[in-house]
């Protein structure tokens, strides 16, 4: 069984998609899928490398809804 899934993409990133897609003989919905699949699997978590160990966790009290407004501005 599959479930609809809506996503907002720029209209430049989904022509890509499709051509890409087309050109390995899968659907973007396959790929999408494939992708959510990889980075969700949470069954072997991936060791840091000793430079991103050390940065994680250093910007607890940051405004993330002032971080994803400049990330909104900055792409879309």
């Amino acid at each position: 069984m599959t479930t609809k899934l809506t996503l907002s993409v720029n209209p430049a990133v989904v022509s890509r998609a499709k051509r890409y897609a087309k050109q390995q003989g899968v659907s973007v919905s396959r790929m999408v899928e494939a992708y959510l699949s990889s980075v969700s699997d949470q069954a072997v978590p991936a060791e840091l490398p000793p430079l991103v160990a050390s940065l994680k966790g250093i910007l607890k009290k940051a405004d993330r809804r002032a971080y994803r407004r400049h990330l909104a501005g900055k792409y879309l």
